[in-house]
């Protein structure tokens, strides 16, 4: 009489579904034949195990042995029905569980196109207003010959028989599963008996191709544009990749950049700055702006000119402008001239240069 399949497997009749897989793992490891190679009971036990499981692990299977034990599954000759003892059952089960490996395989096919990236160097001005710019670069594209299916004209690629089109074989060793690319093929899911003579098979070629890149007000160095599809063509007909657009802004003659503010240095006369005086300042959008530069302005002096910076590339309210007062000295000035500033000078008081004053005190 045949060992009771709950006892192989040490486990009540009452066991969930996870009870009889924990024990059923644990015993197809210490019984594996390539753990126990030629010890005969090992292996007459592993296949046992195999058995065991592959009953109590099925439903349907489960309810009838405990109805009928053995005897619902044996045929009319008295032999015990085929699929319970190989490897292919329950065992492979567990480690396809454990590794991820499921039965139903996916479609490898011809490889996907490559994402490239562009690098576009723009104006500050440019990323101001924003801008279409068209560029031309090399890339596999497409062959206009096979129409990207790499087989010469009247003829179709043939599904590979070794793979069956899936583009990748298994294996089995020992107790694991392995997958490879299929060598008839190398992935592609297809044989091209007739290749076309432009591309040579590959269904692409490189092409110089011209493309309009809108460049958005408001990007900065580093800003990515994505252009979907018009990457790398993919192979017989697969999917393209994408083309990235990384946008550099060139430095600038007089404006420098933080985020979304701008910056400039605006050179003053030093006898402006005394008596005060009105300033025109350009700005970033091609105008320029007055700005009032009161009597007594230092070297120095920031001031801010409210919404005059760069637009944010995800809306809202433009940044600020902050102009750098630099007073420049007179030179070359006639001998009438400094006499008047001599004069001016005399006229004046040490509450006119508060720091010259206050500096001379401290140190002489």
């Amino acid at each position: 009489m045949s060992k009771d399949y709950y006892d192989i497997l040490n486990v009540s009749k009452s066991a969930s579904d996870s009870e009889i897989k924990s024990a059923y793992r644990k015993l197809a490891m210490k019984y594996h034949p390539d753990r126990n190679p030629d010890d005969k009971s090992a292996e007459n036990k592993f296949k046992e195990v195999n058995e065991a499981y592959d009953v109590l692990k099925d439903s349907e299977k489960r309810s009838a042995y405990d109805q009928f034990g053995h005897s619902a599954f044996t045929n009319s000759n008295g032999g015990q029905s085929q699929g319970f003892g190989g490897f292919s059952g329950g065992f492979s089960d567990i480690f396809e569980d454990m590794f991820g490996m499921g039965r139903e395989q996916s479609k490898q096919g011809p490889s996907s196109g490559s994402d490239l990236r562009y690098d576009l160097s723009v104006s500050l001005e440019q990323a101001f207003k924003g801008d279409q710019v068209e560029i031309s670069l090399n890339l596999p594209a497409q062959c206009d010959e096979c129409n990207g299916f790499g087989a010469s004209k009247g003829s179709r690629p043939e599904t590979c028989n070794q793979c069956g089109g899936y583009g990748k074989v298994r294996a089995q060793q020992g107790f694991f599963t392995i997958e490879r690319t299929c060598p008839k093929c190398s992935g592609a899911g297809e044989i091209i008996s007739n290749p076309c003579t432009k591309c040579r098979g590959q269904g692409r070629i490189n092409k110089n191709k011209k493309l309009s890149v809108n460049v958005p007000s408001g990007v900065d160095n580093g800003t990515r544009i994505r252009l979907a599809g018009e990457g790398e063509a993919g192979q017989r007909g697969a999917d393209p990749g994408d083309l990235y657009i990384f946008i550099d802004v060139k430095a600038h003659k007089f404006f420098e950049r933080d985020g979304r503010d701008i910056f400039i240095q605006v050179p003053v006369s030093t006898l402006d700055a005394i008596v005060g005086c009105e300033i025109f300042v350009p700005c970033i959008d091609g105008k320029k702006a007055k700005l009032s530069i009161t009597s007594g302005t230092q070297t120095g002096t920031r001031l801010r000119m409210k919404g005059k910076g760069m637009p944010s590339l995800r809306g809202g309210s433009n940044g600020d402008q902050y102009v750098e007062i630099v007073l420049e000295t007179p030179v070359n000035i006639s001998k009438k001239q400094q006499d008047l500033i001599k004069e001016f000078i005399n006229l004046g008081s040490e509450k006119n240069i508060p720091k010259t004053t206050k500096f001379n005190r401290n140190t002489f």
